[in-house]
């Protein structure tokens, strides 16, 4: 017969490993933003704005764990969480959640690498997302301070888990919008080549985008349910780990290198530029031979 308790703490047997687990992932995605920032410093001339959001997110998720594990070693030997540790996770928990959706949209929709201007549909798609993040953390604060017999705690708990599925929606939409401006523009532009290297790694990125999602708000919740209390925190497990996965293979597929496809828009406009440069620099010395000409003239 297996009993609920733990002799040498105040947290039940799903919640004991919670401290080891959250402290180990904390020290994966701190090694994993280091590693990110020394590739960008090698590869200088190949890095956009986007890049450096990616590593603030890994270190902001980094210390969100390192917070959120400190909290279970409090409440395992004290009974309760320090309030000014408890306050820092989820303040950090809120930023973890604003960076992580809005630089899947930001690299769905291709800002920074081909375009520095966002479309009114894709600013809509920020305003909800930012919107939907922070009454999620306000679900999450409440949900933490409510008792599970409380009358308002399955209440919460079913509006964190909409909002959640409303945001991971969200997130697709600039996928979607840029793989289908890809396909139009495939036939069009005369840059098939780049443009089907471009299409195909975005629909790489929407694959992972929807295993990301699914794993962590579908499997992960089934998991939950199906395992014995004891085995519940493979619940956390999973969803930390498909989280490290999932950045691991977004840094591998957009990492700042020249043979990645999707910097190669950019590199091939830059001959259109050098073009148009050229065509004006020889209208500009037509014109001056002209003026040159005319000087002549009424000089004679």
């Amino acid at each position: 017969m297996i009993r609920e308790k733990n002799p040498d703490g105040f947290l039940s047997a799903a919640e004991m490993p919670l401290f080891k687990l959250y402290l180990v992932m904390s020290a994966c995605f701190l090694a994993a933003g280091i590693f990110w920032v020394s590739v960008l410093c090698r590869n200088m001339y190949s890095v956009f704005k986007i890049h450096w959001l990616m590593a603030a997110l890994a270190f902001t998720k980094s210390i969100s764990l390192l917070f959120h594990s400190i909290n279970y070693y409090f409440i395992n030997s004290q009974g309760h969480p320090i309030e000014g540790l408890a306050v820092m996770h989820y303040i950090t928990r809120l930023l973890k959640g604003a960076l992580l959706f809005i630089t899947i949209a930001l690299i769905g929709s291709g800002w920074a690498f081909i375009k520095c201007v966002l479309s009114d549909k894709e600013k809509k798609v920020f305003g909800i997302v930012i919107s939907m993040q922070v009454l999620a953390n306000v679900a999450y604060i409440v949900i933490e301070s409510r008792e599970e017999g409380a009358s308002d705690y399955v209440l919460w708990k079913e509006i964190l888990f909409l909002v959640d599925l409303i945001c991971c929606g969200a997130i697709l939409f600039p996928v979607v919008w840029s793989i289908r401006h890809l396909q139009d523009a495939s036939g069009t532009d005369g840059k098939v080549a780049v443009n089907l290297a471009k299409l195909k790694l975005f629909r790489h990125y929407y694959v992972m985008v929807i295993c990301y999602v699914y794993f962590t708000r579908i499997i992960a919740i089934l998991l939950q349910v199906a395992v014995p209390f004891q085995w519940q925190w493979l619940y956390q497990l999973l969803v930390e780990g498909s989280t490290l996965a999932f950045f691991v293979l977004t840094g591998y597929k957009f990492q700042p290198t020249g043979d990645n496809p999707y910097l190669q828009l950019p590199q091939e406009d830059e001959e259109d530029v050098q073009m148009e440069q050229v065509m004006t620099d020889s209208g500009f010395r037509e014109g001056l031979s002209k003026v040159n000409k005319t000087a002549s003239g009424r000089e004679l």
